[in-house]
Parts: C-alpha cells; sequence; structure tokens
C-alpha cells in the first residue's frame, strides 16, 4: 500500500513539475507575441532575443592575468620563493 501511494504522489508531482514548465513557457511565449506585436504596431522591425556571449571574453581574461604574472620584479618573485619548504623523499 505504501509503495503504491509513494507511485501516486511521485506521479502527481511530477505532473505539477510539468504543469508549471509549460506555463512558464506559455508565459515567455506571449510575452514574446506581446512584444512582437507591440513592434509591428509601432512599425519597429521585430528582432530576437538574443543572449550575446563572446566565448573569447573568457581567455582573454585568463590570459591577460597570466601576462601581469610576467611584468612582476624578480625580486618580488624570489622573495616569494623563499617561503617555500622542500621535503625530502625517504
Amino acid at each position: 500500500m505504501f509503495k503504491f501511494l509513494s507511485r501516486v504522489i511521485l506521479f502527481a508531482a511530477g505532473l505539477v513539475f510539468a504543469a508549471s514548465l509549460l506555463l512558464a513557457l506559455v508565459l515567455v511565449a506571449m510575452l514574446w507575441a506581446l512584444r512582437a506585436g507591440w513592434a509591428r504596431i509601432t512599425g519597429k522591425p521585430v528582432a530576437p532575443w538574443v543572449m550575446r556571449v563572446n566565448p573569447r571574453a573568457g581567455w582573454q581574461q585568463v590570459y591577460r592575468r597570466g601576462q601581469g604574472a610576467k611584468s612582476e620584479p624578480q625580486a618580488r618573485r624570489r622573495d616569494t620563493l623563499q617561503d617555500v619548504t622542500d621535503v625530502e623523499v625517504k
């Protein structure tokens, strides 16, 4: 009996989740249609929603950070190396 009841509850939870996703999709579609309709009424071009991502931006950020490390003076780097303790392997 408990197994059947848990299946029914999980099935109902799945239906609620699917319904909420469908509702969110419908709301976004209605919002987009309203926006497109307003653009047509006002005579503006209907532009799609675009998320612009530059894949090179992350690489350039990391690359610039690496370039900054090369410009440090040698004396400063030597100070950080004096704090390192080597361990002998036995």
